[in-house]
């Protein structure tokens, strides 16, 4: 390609909470992650691996957030990944040989079976059952950049202070290091929350860049001269890049979107609902709950009721999303050309989404996205795609600005995290920090003890797990709320009786040794983070 006209930053935000209960056989929760493995994670590594192979030259920018990142490395979660991929390979089976007489059901029946058992041949085969090395052989070949996010993914705006951001920070880039053998150049700050200052925080743990929401660079201190279609600096150096809405709203929007196409799959339609409760009891829930397993007949068809819904047609929705990647690249040609001529400079037009939407809610999005790229390579040379810290390196010039208090949130700051359904959190999460504040003042200048220093390493972990933005998230959404405000409870209840035993000097190592099983996530972390 010739010198392109401007530039193309897609960005994934891969994210989970963390969740993981040893302490049950059959955890409905954890069936989010295997969900996403299955229906994201690896189809989005096949898509990668297979525009390498193909040589297409492609550009991708992806967070695996700590917490995500690990139970995708967690021996516990991997196994019983594997235990569901094996049923849902079972089901599979049976659902080829039910529908056999039934052509409009059997080649989505088919088509699920191959799915589930490329699944168990990249997760427990190819990778040996760690994907996350799958991504880091992608970036090791300079198509894909992992960036971190906070710790826990903490709404860094409602944060008790800064020192609590830094520890979100710190113990992120320090487990990106550990488990992807470099330090992270860029951040998603969680919910794309920002006060002005954080940059500052990032800055200090050698971050370059990290992302807003459009009204983060267009509030922005002074006015941003080319808007969000480039980069600025804030005044440490650190730079921001804001989304653009109308990249977004195409592919984010389920009415106006192209996800809402009456063609593509109905996410709402699943035989874990549908078929007979002796038939498909082995492989839903043990406790005989009745759940999505993943396959799903139905088309989205149009604005009516789920019982009336049309068979999906795999090959005609694969038309579509190739129709819709055509469509999304000549508007980003369209509009590259236009903001060329305004900026006299090769503009950057940014476009985040959650990862998750990629397969898991929108079934055909990893097609969309393997479309895109071949399009863009192959068809048109107007733009190119590019990472955040690649469009740096080319243009290291930047307006300063610093960016406004922002998010991506519902009304664009705090609202969906702060409100009548989840406001009594925060008294909670202020309370500990600021005892795990007087915790570091107290042990950290004196000679500790194994199990001292044990019990603080918990301390910090349970802090970090009730700070997850999540739990806020999903009372204001009020699904999961009764899950939601137990962990948020039992994280603060484990930190409060770790913080007493600490204090009194008495250690109880049955019950410590219970918390570490239970919340293993950072098992090197650095609780002086909190100093």
């Amino acid at each position: 390609m010739n010198q392109p006209d401007g530039y193309l930053a897609l960005v994934l935000h891969a994210h989970l909470p963390f969740v993981r209960h040893p302490e049950y056989n059959d955890p409905m929760e954890e069936y989010w992650l295997y969900e996403a493995i299955t229906e994201t994670y690896i189809p989005l590594l096949n898509v990668y691996n297979k525009l390498i192979e193909d040589g297409v030259d492609f550009r991708i920018t992806m967070s695996i957030t700590p917490p995500l990142m690990a139970m995708l490395k967690d021996p516990l979660l991997q196994d019983r990944y594997m235990r569901h991929i094996n049923r849902m390979i079972e089901l599979a089976e049976k659902e080829v040989q039910r529908t056999k007489f039934e052509p409009h059901f059997n080649r989505t029946a088919v088509m699920y079976r191959e799915k589930f058992y490329n699944a168990r041949y990249v997760f427990g085969e190819k990778y040996n059952k760690d994907i996350v090395e799958g991504f880091k052989q992608v970036q090791d070949q300079g198509k894909l950049e992992i960036i971190t996010c906070g710790a826990t993914h903490g709404f860094f705006p409602l944060a008790p202070d800064r020192n609590a951001i830094n520890a979100q920070v710190k113990i992120a880039v320090d487990h990106y290091t550990q488990h992807i053998g470099r330090k992270p150049r860029g951040i998603w700050l969680p919910e794309c929350g920002y006060n002005p200052g954080d940059d500052e925080i990032l800055k200090k743990h050698g971050l370059r860049y990290f992302l807003v929401d459009t009204h983060g660079i267009l509030y922005g201190k002074p006015r941003p001269k080319y808007g969000v279609f480039a980069p600025v600096y804030c005044r440490t150096g650190v730079a921001a890049f804001a989304r653009d809405m109308e990249s977004s709203k195409q592919v984010w929007s389920a009415k106006e979107g192209y996800p809402g196409d009456v063609n593509y799959r109905e996410f709402y339609r699943d035989i874990g609902y549908d078929l007979d409760y002796d038939y498909i009891k082995p492989y839903i829930h043990e406790s005989g709950i009745r759940m999505n397993t993943g396959m799903k007949y139905y088309k989205i068809t149009g604005k009516m009721d789920l019982s009336e819904k049309h068979p999906y047609d795999p090959y005609v929705a694969t038309e579509m999303a190739a129709s819709h990647a055509g469509n999304f690249m000549f508007n980003r040609e369209n509009q590259v050309k236009h903001l060329k001529g305004l900026m006299k400079r090769e503009p950057i037009i940014v476009a985040p989404y959650d990862a998750e939407l990629f397969g898991h809610w929108w079934y055909e999005g990893p097609q969309f996205i393997d479309f895109l790229m071949r399009k863009t390579f192959y068809d048109q040379n107007t733009f190119k795609m590019i990472t955040p810290s690649e469009y740096l390196e080319k243009f290291p010039k930047n307006q300063v600005v610093t960016p406004s208090y922002s998010s991506w949130g519902y009304k664009g700051y705090a609202e969906y995290w702060l409100n009548e359904s989840n406001d009594w959190v925060y008294k909670h999460l202020h309370k500990t920090y600021s005892r795990m504040k007087e915790l570091t003042g107290i042990y950290m200048y004196k000679p500790r003890t194994n199990d001292e220093e044990r019990a603080l390493k918990q301390a910090a972990r349970e802090i970090l797990l009730a700070q997850s933005s999540d739990w806020a998230f999903i009372m204001q959404t009020k699904t999961t709320v009764q899950y939601a405000v137990k962990r948020t409870l039992q994280h603060v209840f484990r930190f409060t009786r770790l913080y007493e035993m600490l204090k009194s000097g008495n250690i109880d190592t049955n019950y410590l040794g219970e918390m570490e099983w239970k919340d293993n996530i950072f098992p090197d972390i650095d609780w002086t983070a909190y100093a």
